[in-house]
């Protein structure tokens, strides 16, 4: 079975490859600022299922999107594994693959993976209710352009520069990949069978973040026999929004965080021990 996830290739001929999983409801664009950080590496980063151009691959969800980046990965790999980046819903598909197809991967880095339930949100496992949450919250505001700038910075933390293409992937937005994201990342928990996987793995969650990202991490690392736990701490006027997408706010520390992962050199100072 091919992948048919559009996705896009970069950097390197030679070097090791990284697959970048992005967060729900972007695209592959959101690793750009990362990205172009990275090209001395071989850079894959797919539109995950139900986004960007991969919309026609659907239903949305772990084990698919898993599967499909699972195949980018034998095809398309340099020597047919990869490091694994994964960030919030990519973070998740992430710990699926370790799950799933641990033989694919050299390492991994999981940012803000949720992967316990949150207390008061059980309402969102209702796929009704979650459809009149998306006609209420999207097709009135498709050409609003001051409702897609609030959501975009206040919801998402996505700087002003990457308008244009949050723009277009709001726009395009339906109601079956609102509910299947949602439906999806919220009912997520940690697989059963990470204890045989041995993959170096680095589990990150913000300092500002829910504490139930921060306790998905510490299981997570808790889980496996060569994972670690941090917890990110961007400084003053950070928020939970610019910590928990970190990746396009401090792209620098991102990048060297990977690169320092990769080699076994110290990780940047804005990661601590995630007791």
């Amino acid at each position: 079975m091919s992948t048919s996830l559009k996705y896009q290739s970069s950097g390197s001929d030679v070097a090791k490859t990284i697959l970048f999983l992005h967060g729900g409801g972007v695209a592959g664009w959101m690793w750009d600022p990362v990205v172009a950080r990275m090209q001395d590496f071989h850079c894959l980063v797919p539109d995950m299922p139900e986004h960007g151009c991969s919309m026609d691959t659907r239903p949305f969800t772990m084990e698919l999107a898993a599967n499909q980046a699972a195949e980018l990965v034998r095809e398309r790999a340099h020597g047919g594994k990869a490091v694994i980046v994964g960030l919030s819903e990519g973070a998740q598909v992430t710990v699926q693959m370790l799950a799933t197809a641990p033989e694919l991967i050299e390492r991994a880095v999981v940012s803000s993976a949720l992967l316990l339930p949150m207390r008061g949100y059980g309402w969102l496992y209702s796929p009704r209710l979650l459809a009149w949450m998306f006609r209420l919250s999207v097709p009135p505001f498709r050409k609003n352009e001051w409702w897609m700038r609030l959501n975009m910075t206040y919801s998402a933390a996505i700087p002003e520069a990457y308008y244009p293409q949050y723009r277009t992937n709001f726009q395009v937005m339906n109601e079956s990949q609102f509910v299947n994201l949602i439906l999806a990342n919220q009912q997520f928990r940690l697989p059963g069978n990470l204890g045989k996987v041995t993959i170096p793995t680095l589990a990150i969650a913000g300092k500002r973040e829910y504490e139930v990202m921060k306790e998905s991490a510490r299981q997570l690392a808790a889980s496996m026999s060569n994972a670690q736990a941090k917890l990110l701490d961007l400084g003053e006027g950070a928020s939970m929004r610019t910590e928990h997408n970190w990746a396009m706010n401090a792209p620098d520390l991102f990048a060297q965080t990977i690169r320092n992962f990769i080699t076994g050199s110290e990780l940047p100072g804005v990661l601590h021990p995630l007791e």
